[in-house]
Protein backbone atom coordinates (compact mmCIF):
# COMPACT_ATOMS: atom_id res chain seq x y z
CA UNK A 1 0.00 0.00 0.00
CA UNK A 2 2.75 2.93 1.14
CA UNK A 3 4.65 1.48 -2.54
CA UNK A 4 1.16 2.36 -4.61
CA UNK A 5 0.90 5.40 -2.96
CA UNK A 6 4.12 6.48 -3.52
CA UNK A 7 3.90 5.92 -6.98
CA UNK A 8 0.48 7.76 -7.42
CA UNK A 9 2.12 10.89 -5.91
CA UNK A 10 5.31 10.66 -7.60
CA UNK A 11 7.39 10.03 -4.94
CA UNK A 12 10.73 7.67 -4.91
CA UNK A 13 10.66 4.99 -2.82
CA UNK A 14 11.50 5.75 0.91
CA UNK A 15 9.83 9.25 0.22
CA UNK A 16 6.53 8.67 1.80
CA UNK A 17 7.46 8.88 5.27
CA UNK A 18 9.56 11.75 5.31
CA UNK A 19 6.28 13.42 3.26
CA UNK A 20 4.38 12.95 5.36
CA UNK A 21 5.51 13.89 8.65
CA UNK A 22 6.08 17.26 6.76
CA UNK A 23 2.73 17.22 6.27
CA UNK A 24 1.52 17.05 9.54
CA UNK A 25 4.01 19.45 10.65
CA UNK A 26 2.70 21.83 8.71
CA UNK A 27 -0.45 20.71 9.58
CA UNK A 28 -0.19 21.53 13.43
CA UNK A 29 1.72 25.48 12.12
CA UNK A 30 -1.04 26.27 9.98
CA UNK A 31 -4.02 25.06 12.32
CA UNK A 32 -2.80 26.94 15.04
CA UNK A 33 -2.32 30.07 13.46
CA UNK A 34 -5.50 30.11 11.83
CA UNK A 35 -7.21 29.37 15.31
CA UNK A 36 -5.52 33.18 15.77
CA UNK A 37 -5.85 34.48 12.30
CA UNK A 38 -9.35 35.67 12.63
CA UNK A 39 -8.92 36.85 16.15
CA UNK A 40 -6.18 39.05 15.31
CA UNK A 41 -8.08 40.92 11.61
CA UNK A 42 -10.90 41.22 14.15
CA UNK A 43 -8.44 43.05 16.34
CA UNK A 44 -6.80 44.76 14.03
CA UNK A 45 -10.12 46.75 12.83
CA UNK A 46 -11.91 46.99 16.28
CA UNK A 47 -11.27 51.43 15.77
CA UNK A 48 -11.26 51.35 11.90
CA UNK A 49 -9.54 51.46 8.85
CA UNK A 50 -6.77 54.48 9.84
CA UNK A 51 -5.90 52.30 12.52
CA UNK A 52 -5.12 49.59 10.79
CA UNK A 53 -2.45 51.38 8.72
CA UNK A 54 -0.66 52.30 11.80
CA UNK A 55 -0.70 48.61 12.66
CA UNK A 56 0.82 47.90 9.85
CA UNK A 57 3.89 49.91 10.51
CA UNK A 58 4.28 48.54 13.85
CA UNK A 59 4.58 45.32 12.72
CA UNK A 60 6.87 46.03 10.19
CA UNK A 61 9.41 47.81 12.91
CA UNK A 62 9.10 44.99 15.02
CA UNK A 63 9.61 42.25 12.09
CA UNK A 64 13.20 43.83 11.44
CA UNK A 65 13.82 43.37 15.49
CA UNK A 66 12.51 39.79 15.85
CA UNK A 67 14.46 38.93 12.65
CA UNK A 68 17.60 40.36 13.82
CA UNK A 69 17.18 38.73 17.24
CA UNK A 70 16.32 35.05 15.71
CA UNK A 71 19.98 35.72 13.61
CA UNK A 72 21.79 36.01 16.79
CA UNK A 73 20.31 32.53 17.82
CA UNK A 74 20.86 31.01 14.69
CA UNK A 75 24.59 31.97 14.54
CA UNK A 76 24.83 29.80 18.03
CA UNK A 77 22.73 27.07 18.25
CA UNK A 78 22.15 24.07 15.45
CA UNK A 79 18.42 23.59 14.09
CA UNK A 80 17.48 20.61 16.37
CA UNK A 81 17.86 23.56 18.95
CA UNK A 82 16.29 26.49 17.46
CA UNK A 83 13.55 25.83 16.31
CA UNK A 84 11.78 24.28 19.17
CA UNK A 85 13.34 27.45 20.68
CA UNK A 86 11.72 29.44 17.63
CA UNK A 87 8.05 27.76 18.50
CA UNK A 88 7.96 27.48 22.51
CA UNK A 89 8.53 31.58 22.15
CA UNK A 90 5.42 31.79 20.25
CA UNK A 91 3.43 28.98 22.68
CA UNK A 92 5.07 31.55 25.85
CA UNK A 93 3.58 34.45 23.71
CA UNK A 94 0.43 32.97 23.47
CA UNK A 95 -0.25 32.30 27.14
CA UNK A 96 0.45 35.22 27.86
CA UNK A 97 -1.90 37.01 25.58
CA UNK A 98 -4.93 34.82 26.67
CA UNK A 99 -3.52 35.72 30.64
CA UNK A 100 -3.74 38.95 30.03
CA UNK A 101 -7.23 38.96 28.44
CA UNK A 102 -8.44 36.92 31.02
CA UNK A 103 -7.54 39.22 33.68
CA UNK A 104 -9.05 41.72 31.70
CA UNK A 105 -12.39 40.08 31.47
CA UNK A 106 -12.82 38.82 35.14
CA UNK A 107 -11.82 42.25 36.21
CA UNK A 108 -15.11 43.51 34.53
CA UNK A 109 -14.03 44.14 30.82
CA UNK A 110 -16.14 43.96 27.63
CA UNK A 111 -15.18 42.61 24.05
CA UNK A 112 -12.62 44.51 22.36
CA UNK A 113 -14.30 47.34 19.97
CA UNK A 114 -17.33 47.82 22.11
CA UNK A 115 -18.48 50.35 24.44
CA UNK A 116 -17.88 48.18 27.26
CA UNK A 117 -14.15 46.90 25.72
CA UNK A 118 -11.52 48.78 28.16
CA UNK A 119 -8.59 51.06 26.66
CA UNK A 120 -6.24 47.80 28.44
CA UNK A 121 -7.77 45.17 25.99
CA UNK A 122 -7.84 47.05 22.83
CA UNK A 123 -3.87 48.00 23.68
CA UNK A 124 -3.64 43.99 24.52
CA UNK A 125 -5.23 43.86 21.26
CA UNK A 126 -3.53 45.94 19.01
CA UNK A 127 -0.04 44.25 20.47
CA UNK A 128 -1.23 40.91 19.47
CA UNK A 129 -2.25 42.22 16.09
CA UNK A 130 1.43 43.47 15.65
CA UNK A 131 2.66 40.09 16.91
CA UNK A 132 0.96 38.25 15.25
CA UNK A 133 1.83 39.74 11.99
CA UNK A 134 5.18 39.48 12.48
CA UNK A 135 4.68 35.46 14.20
CA UNK A 136 3.30 34.04 11.28
CA UNK A 137 5.67 35.06 9.08
CA UNK A 138 8.83 33.77 10.75
CA UNK A 139 6.86 30.38 11.51
CA UNK A 140 6.32 29.95 7.89
CA UNK A 141 9.63 31.01 6.91
CA UNK A 142 10.93 28.60 10.14
CA UNK A 143 8.96 25.59 8.67
CA UNK A 144 10.17 25.95 5.03
CA UNK A 145 13.65 26.80 5.65
CA UNK A 146 13.61 23.27 7.60
CA UNK A 147 12.08 21.76 4.56
CA UNK A 148 14.44 22.76 2.33
CA UNK A 149 17.55 21.60 3.80
CA UNK A 150 15.46 18.26 3.89
CA UNK A 151 15.04 18.19 -0.08
CA UNK A 152 16.61 19.52 -2.66
CA UNK A 153 15.34 21.57 -6.06
CA UNK A 154 13.89 17.60 -7.77
CA UNK A 155 12.11 16.27 -4.21
CA UNK A 156 10.79 20.29 -3.69
CA UNK A 157 9.06 20.38 -7.04
CA UNK A 158 7.26 17.01 -6.59
CA UNK A 159 6.80 16.64 -2.71
CA UNK A 160 6.05 20.50 -1.89
CA UNK A 161 2.74 20.41 -3.03
CA UNK A 162 1.87 17.56 -1.04
CA UNK A 163 3.35 18.52 1.90
CA UNK A 164 1.35 22.24 1.32
CA UNK A 165 -1.78 20.01 1.58
CA UNK A 166 -1.07 19.25 5.12
CA UNK A 167 -0.78 22.56 5.89
CA UNK A 168 -3.74 23.99 4.01
CA UNK A 169 -6.13 20.74 5.78
CA UNK A 170 -4.74 22.69 8.91
CA UNK A 171 -5.75 25.77 8.19
CA UNK A 172 -9.15 24.59 7.05
CA UNK A 173 -9.78 22.83 10.02
CA UNK A 174 -8.67 25.83 12.21
CA UNK A 175 -10.87 28.43 10.40
CA UNK A 176 -14.08 26.05 9.91
CA UNK A 177 -13.20 25.63 14.01
CA UNK A 178 -13.25 29.41 14.74
CA UNK A 179 -16.05 30.37 12.57
CA UNK A 180 -17.92 27.46 14.36
CA UNK A 181 -16.95 28.63 17.45
CA UNK A 182 -17.72 32.60 16.80
CA UNK A 183 -21.11 31.46 16.24
CA UNK A 184 -21.75 30.17 19.15
CA UNK A 185 -20.70 32.67 21.88
CA UNK A 186 -19.64 36.27 22.16
CA UNK A 187 -18.15 35.54 25.09
CA UNK A 188 -15.32 37.92 26.24
CA UNK A 189 -13.44 33.83 26.74
CA UNK A 190 -13.73 33.28 23.09
CA UNK A 191 -10.16 35.22 21.79
CA UNK A 192 -7.95 33.67 24.58
CA UNK A 193 -9.80 30.42 24.14
CA UNK A 194 -8.86 30.51 20.81
CA UNK A 195 -4.74 31.44 21.50
CA UNK A 196 -4.56 28.77 24.13
CA UNK A 197 -5.91 26.50 21.29
CA UNK A 198 -3.09 27.49 19.05
CA UNK A 199 -0.45 27.37 21.78
CA UNK A 200 -1.56 23.35 21.92
CA UNK A 201 -1.12 23.37 17.66
CA UNK A 202 2.33 25.21 17.89
CA UNK A 203 3.09 22.29 20.81
CA UNK A 204 2.39 19.53 18.50
CA UNK A 205 4.45 20.91 15.87
CA UNK A 206 7.87 20.59 18.21
CA UNK A 207 7.14 16.92 18.25
CA UNK A 208 6.31 16.41 15.15
CA UNK A 209 9.55 18.27 13.92
CA UNK A 210 12.02 16.47 16.09
CA UNK A 211 10.04 12.89 15.24
CA UNK A 212 11.06 14.18 11.24
CA UNK A 213 14.24 15.60 12.19
CA UNK A 214 15.42 12.32 13.54
CA UNK A 215 13.66 10.44 10.42
CA UNK A 216 15.66 12.76 7.96
CA UNK A 217 18.96 12.03 9.62
CA UNK A 218 18.75 8.49 9.18
CA UNK A 219 16.89 8.51 5.58
CA UNK A 220 18.69 8.13 2.35
CA UNK A 221 16.53 9.38 0.95
CA UNK A 222 16.73 13.33 2.76
CA UNK A 223 20.25 15.41 1.87
CA UNK A 224 19.87 16.74 5.42
CA UNK A 225 22.48 14.67 6.23
CA UNK A 226 25.16 16.62 4.37
CA UNK A 227 24.82 19.18 7.33
CA UNK A 228 25.70 16.19 9.89
CA UNK A 229 29.25 14.88 10.32
CA UNK A 230 28.76 11.40 11.56
CA UNK A 231 31.31 9.93 14.08
CA UNK A 232 31.26 6.33 15.08
CA UNK A 233 28.84 6.11 18.66
CA UNK A 234 27.74 10.27 18.24
CA UNK A 235 26.22 12.33 16.01
CA UNK A 236 27.94 16.22 15.55
CA UNK A 237 25.93 18.90 14.71
CA UNK A 238 27.24 22.01 13.41
CA UNK A 239 26.05 25.59 13.96
CA UNK A 240 25.55 27.77 11.26
CA UNK A 241 27.64 30.63 13.02
CA UNK A 242 28.35 34.55 11.84
CA UNK A 243 26.31 37.46 12.92
CA UNK A 244 23.00 38.18 13.39
CA UNK A 245 23.13 40.92 10.50
CA UNK A 246 24.14 38.28 8.14
CA UNK A 247 20.85 38.01 6.49
CA UNK A 248 20.37 41.26 5.56
CA UNK A 249 23.97 41.71 3.98
CA UNK A 250 23.79 38.28 2.30
CA UNK A 251 20.64 39.78 0.28
CA UNK A 252 22.26 43.32 -0.14
CA UNK A 253 25.12 41.19 -1.85
CA UNK A 254 23.30 38.72 -3.98
CA UNK A 255 21.50 39.65 -6.91
CA UNK A 256 19.69 36.36 -6.87
CA UNK A 257 18.36 37.24 -3.28
CA UNK A 258 17.70 40.72 -4.46
CA UNK A 259 15.53 38.86 -6.87
CA UNK A 260 13.78 37.33 -4.20
CA UNK A 261 13.33 40.17 -2.19
CA UNK A 262 12.07 42.21 -5.13
CA UNK A 263 9.23 39.91 -5.47
CA UNK A 264 8.28 39.30 -2.38
CA UNK A 265 8.00 43.30 -1.75
CA UNK A 266 5.91 43.24 -5.06
CA UNK A 267 3.54 40.16 -3.73
CA UNK A 268 3.24 42.23 -0.04
CA UNK A 269 2.02 45.53 -2.20
CA UNK A 270 -0.52 43.30 -3.91
CA UNK A 271 -1.89 41.38 -0.79
CA UNK A 272 -2.07 44.49 1.16
CA UNK A 273 -4.15 45.94 -1.26
CA UNK A 274 -6.40 42.84 -1.23
CA UNK A 275 -6.51 43.03 2.69
CA UNK A 276 -7.94 46.26 2.81
CA UNK A 277 -10.49 45.96 0.14
CA UNK A 278 -11.82 42.39 2.44
CA UNK A 279 -11.41 44.56 5.19
CA UNK A 280 -13.70 48.02 3.81
CA UNK A 281 -16.07 44.84 3.04
CA UNK A 282 -16.16 43.02 6.38
CA UNK A 283 -16.66 46.53 8.16
CA UNK A 284 -19.60 47.57 5.78
CA UNK A 285 -21.22 43.75 6.69
CA UNK A 286 -20.39 43.26 10.63
CA UNK A 287 -21.29 44.92 13.46
CA UNK A 288 -19.94 42.98 16.41
CA UNK A 289 -16.30 41.23 17.14
CA UNK A 290 -17.88 38.02 16.96
CA UNK A 291 -19.46 38.57 14.02
CA UNK A 292 -15.75 40.23 12.01
CA UNK A 293 -13.85 37.00 13.55
CA UNK A 294 -16.44 34.69 11.78
CA UNK A 295 -16.31 37.19 9.07
CA UNK A 296 -12.83 36.49 8.14
CA UNK A 297 -12.81 32.73 9.17
CA UNK A 298 -15.15 32.25 6.65
CA UNK A 299 -12.86 34.12 4.13
CA UNK A 300 -10.15 31.93 5.28
CA UNK A 301 -11.76 28.84 5.02
CA UNK A 302 -13.32 29.46 1.25
CA UNK A 303 -9.46 30.27 0.23
CA UNK A 304 -8.06 27.26 2.24
CA UNK A 305 -10.53 24.85 0.06
CA UNK A 306 -9.99 26.87 -2.79
CA UNK A 307 -6.35 26.11 -2.19
CA UNK A 308 -6.66 22.32 -1.62
CA UNK A 309 -8.31 21.49 -4.45
CA UNK A 310 -5.53 23.51 -6.10
CA UNK A 311 -2.85 21.33 -4.78
CA UNK A 312 -4.61 18.04 -5.09
CA UNK A 313 -5.35 18.38 -8.85
CA UNK A 314 -3.33 21.21 -10.50
CA UNK A 315 -0.14 22.50 -8.47
CA UNK A 316 2.27 19.09 -9.63
CA UNK A 317 1.47 19.46 -13.26
CA UNK A 318 1.46 23.20 -13.52
CA UNK A 319 5.24 23.50 -11.86
CA UNK A 320 6.79 20.50 -14.10
CA UNK A 321 4.96 21.93 -16.89
CA UNK A 322 5.44 25.35 -16.87
CA UNK A 323 8.52 25.44 -14.67
CA UNK A 324 9.46 27.45 -11.70
CA UNK A 325 9.50 30.89 -12.93
CA UNK A 326 6.35 30.77 -15.26
CA UNK A 327 4.43 29.33 -12.37
CA UNK A 328 5.30 32.15 -10.08
CA UNK A 329 4.05 34.27 -12.66
CA UNK A 330 0.74 33.10 -12.49
CA UNK A 331 -0.20 34.61 -9.27
CA UNK A 332 0.39 38.37 -10.44
CA UNK A 333 -2.32 37.67 -13.16
CA UNK A 334 -4.62 36.31 -11.00
CA UNK A 335 -4.38 39.87 -8.91
CA UNK A 336 -4.84 41.50 -11.91
CA UNK A 337 -7.77 39.92 -13.50
CA UNK A 338 -9.59 39.86 -9.89
CA UNK A 339 -9.00 43.51 -9.16
CA UNK A 340 -10.63 44.08 -12.67
CA UNK A 341 -13.71 41.82 -11.88
CA UNK A 342 -13.96 43.73 -8.43
CA UNK A 343 -13.98 47.22 -9.90
CA UNK A 344 -17.11 46.25 -12.19
CA UNK A 345 -19.01 44.29 -9.03
CA UNK A 346 -17.96 45.47 -5.71
CA UNK A 347 -19.80 43.70 -3.31
CA UNK A 348 -19.47 40.87 -0.56
CA UNK A 349 -19.81 37.63 -2.78
CA UNK A 350 -17.07 38.85 -5.74
CA UNK A 351 -14.88 39.81 -3.24
CA UNK A 352 -14.70 36.21 -1.14
CA UNK A 353 -14.11 34.69 -4.85
CA UNK A 354 -11.43 37.36 -5.36
CA UNK A 355 -9.81 36.19 -2.26
CA UNK A 356 -10.34 33.04 -2.68
CA UNK A 357 -8.48 32.46 -6.13
CA UNK A 358 -6.01 34.66 -5.64
CA UNK A 359 -4.76 32.48 -2.04
CA UNK A 360 -5.18 29.54 -3.82
CA UNK A 361 -3.05 30.74 -6.91
CA UNK A 362 -0.57 32.51 -3.90
CA UNK A 363 -0.64 29.30 -1.76
CA UNK A 364 -1.05 26.32 -4.08
CA UNK A 365 1.18 27.16 -7.15
CA UNK A 366 2.95 30.29 -5.75
CA UNK A 367 4.38 29.14 -2.44
CA UNK A 368 5.89 25.89 -3.39
CA UNK A 369 7.20 27.61 -6.46
CA UNK A 370 8.83 30.26 -4.36
CA UNK A 371 10.46 28.20 -1.27
CA UNK A 372 12.04 26.40 -4.32
CA UNK A 373 14.15 29.00 -5.03
CA UNK A 374 15.75 28.43 -1.59
CA UNK A 375 16.87 25.38 -2.54
CA UNK A 376 19.93 26.61 -3.98
CA UNK A 377 21.61 28.62 -1.14
CA UNK A 378 23.31 28.15 1.39
CA UNK A 379 22.33 26.91 5.04
CA UNK A 380 23.29 30.53 6.50
CA UNK A 381 21.14 31.88 3.44
CA UNK A 382 18.08 29.88 4.21
CA UNK A 383 18.36 30.47 8.30
CA UNK A 384 19.35 34.55 8.13
CA UNK A 385 18.45 35.88 4.54
CA UNK A 386 15.17 33.90 4.46
CA UNK A 387 13.95 35.53 7.38
CA UNK A 388 14.91 38.75 6.40
CA UNK A 389 13.05 38.53 3.10
CA UNK A 390 10.10 36.61 4.72
CA UNK A 391 9.49 38.47 7.52
CA UNK A 392 10.86 42.32 7.28
CA UNK A 393 10.50 42.49 3.46
CA UNK A 394 7.71 41.33 3.41
CA UNK A 395 6.18 43.31 5.99
CA UNK A 396 8.17 46.61 4.30
CA UNK A 397 6.15 45.43 1.45
CA UNK A 398 2.88 45.78 3.42
CA UNK A 399 3.54 49.27 4.94
CA UNK A 400 4.09 50.27 1.14
CA UNK A 401 0.73 48.69 0.32
CA UNK A 402 -1.12 50.32 3.61
CA UNK A 403 0.77 53.89 2.12
CA UNK A 404 -0.57 53.09 -1.75
CA UNK A 405 -3.67 52.21 -0.52
CA UNK A 406 -4.24 55.38 1.94
CA UNK A 407 -3.11 57.41 -0.75
CA UNK A 408 -5.63 56.02 -4.27
CA UNK A 409 -8.54 56.62 -1.11
CA UNK A 410 -7.16 59.98 -0.04
CA UNK A 411 -7.57 61.53 -3.83
CA UNK A 412 -11.04 59.36 -4.16
CA UNK A 413 -9.68 56.31 -6.85
CA UNK A 414 -12.17 53.69 -7.15
CA UNK A 415 -11.63 50.42 -7.84
CA UNK A 416 -11.38 50.89 -11.63
CA UNK A 417 -8.41 53.13 -10.87
CA UNK A 418 -7.14 50.85 -8.06
CA UNK A 419 -7.17 47.99 -10.87
CA UNK A 420 -5.91 50.17 -13.38
CA UNK A 421 -3.03 51.00 -10.95
CA UNK A 422 -2.34 47.15 -10.65
CA UNK A 423 -1.14 46.68 -14.62
CA UNK A 424 1.92 48.50 -14.06
CA UNK A 425 3.08 46.47 -10.88
CA UNK A 426 2.09 42.94 -12.11
CA UNK A 427 4.12 43.98 -15.30
CA UNK A 428 7.36 43.98 -13.46
CA UNK A 429 6.30 41.29 -10.23
CA UNK A 430 5.60 39.25 -13.56
CA UNK A 431 9.01 39.59 -15.70
CA UNK A 432 10.49 39.28 -12.32
CA UNK A 433 9.03 35.87 -11.72
CA UNK A 434 10.48 34.22 -14.74
CA UNK A 435 13.78 36.04 -14.35
CA UNK A 436 13.96 34.39 -11.05
CA UNK A 437 13.00 30.75 -12.53
CA UNK A 438 15.78 31.08 -14.99
CA UNK A 439 18.42 32.25 -12.83
CA UNK A 440 17.19 29.17 -10.65
CA UNK A 441 17.49 26.79 -13.08
CA UNK A 442 21.41 27.87 -14.12
CA UNK A 443 22.01 27.73 -10.48
CA UNK A 444 21.14 24.06 -10.43
CA UNK A 445 22.79 23.67 -13.49
CA UNK A 446 25.93 24.59 -12.38
CA UNK A 447 25.89 22.40 -9.45
CA UNK A 448 25.30 19.10 -11.61
CA UNK A 449 28.66 20.08 -13.66
CA UNK A 450 31.24 18.59 -12.46
CA UNK A 451 34.55 20.23 -11.71
CA UNK A 452 37.10 20.41 -14.66
CA UNK A 453 40.18 18.77 -14.65
CA UNK A 454 42.15 22.02 -15.25
CA UNK A 455 40.35 23.66 -11.65
CA UNK A 456 41.31 19.83 -9.79
CA UNK A 457 44.88 19.66 -11.04
CA UNK A 458 46.83 21.61 -8.84
CA UNK A 459 49.39 22.05 -11.35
Amino acid sequence: MTEWAARALNFEKGELPLAVLSALFYFCVLCGYFFLRPVREAMGVSRGMDDLRWLFVGSSIASLLIVFLFGGVVSKLDRRRFIPIGYLFVIVCLIGFSGLLVADALAGGGLIGTDAGTSFALTVGYTFFIWLSVINLFVNSLFWAFMVDIFDVDQGKRMFAFIGIGGTLGAIVGGWSTNAVSGLTDSVFLAPGLMLTGATLFGGAILIMLTLDRHALASAHSRHTRFVAHVPGETKRHEVGGNFWDGATAVASSPYLLGIAGYIVLLAIGNTMIYFTQANVILDNADTFSQRVGSFAQFDMLAQIATLLTQMFITTRIIKRLGVGWTLSLLPLVTMIGFGVLAIWPVYGVMAVFQALQRAARYALSRPARETLFAVVSSAEKYKAKPFIDVFLYRGGDVAGAAIDGAMRAVGLTLVGVAAATVPLVAVWGGLCVALGRAQQKRVDDEAQPPSNAAADPA
